[in-house]
């Protein structure tokens, strides 16, 4: 399928529009090629504002309405690296990616850090060309909007949704602290706390180190503000 098929088939304008193409250029085929003007690097960092600002009207219009902790949490799990890839896939622009020599020959095309970039260039680049609303009818086809508040009832990793969140963001460190240990030793208490590059975001306790661990990150999962 060519690219003009794909943007008539999900009622995207299709233009030879060198935003567009540029979008599917990686670093490795502009140094191959330098002739094509530059890769989709900053076409990426477009799209991943637009995706922030896309999930976060999502989320805020789900009903009942939800509280802003669980808002961060579904937000982080949509923009993960594993989610986005799995958009590239799921509405097959992975096809249209052009890779080096040597990337091609690796598996390039199939790696999620890869796929998750190219989804956010190509997001980027709908946004600049033709405006938020085409950009919605891409999120909107790639993403499960009605399954997102059955997804809160489900997922209780907290620990995981913070690392997650931590990574996204220039790949902050998470470390958790014993601050107490109080009771019995059949019977203690702990409390931990969690710092994300040293920062305290959240206190927790549990009859285990595990438990509070939990407690801590739901604790600055609630504080935390993306």
């Amino acid at each position: 399928m060519s690219l003009k098929h794909w943007c008539e088939q999900h009622g995207i304008p299709f233009s030879e529009s060198p935003l567009i193409k540029q979008a599917f250029v990686h670093t490795s085929y502009s140094n191959e090629h330098p002739e094509v003007g530059g890769d989709n690097e900053r076409l990426e960092f477009i799209g991943d504002a637009v995706l922030q600002l896309w999930t976060a009207q999502v989320l805020f219009a789900i009903s009942p309405p939800i509280a802003e902790g669980e808002m961060t949490t579904l937000r982080a799990q949509l923009v993960c690296e594993k989610s986005l890839a799995s958009y590239a896939r799921k509405l097959k622009i992975d096809d249209f990616l052009l890779l080096g020599v040597g990337e091609e020959k690796t598996g390039g095309r199939n790696r999620d850090s890869l796929l998750a970039d190219v989804f956010e260039a190509f997001l980027g680049a709908v946004y600049l060309e033709y405006g938020f609303e085409y950009a919605d009818k891409i999120l909107r086809a790639a993403v499960e909007i009605t399954s997102l508040s059955t997804a809160l009832n489900v997922v209780t990793d907290y620990k995981t949704r913070l690392q997650e969140i931590a990574q996204s963001d220039d790949r902050k460190t998470v470390v958790y602290e014993v601050l107490s240990v109080i009771g019995p030793s059949n019977k203690p208490e702990f409390e931990i706390a969690v710092r994300v590059d040293g920062i305290i975001l959240g206190r927790g306790k549990g009859n285990s180190k595990k438990r509070a661990e939990q407690a801590a990150a739901k604790d600055a999962l609630a504080k935390l503000a993306l």
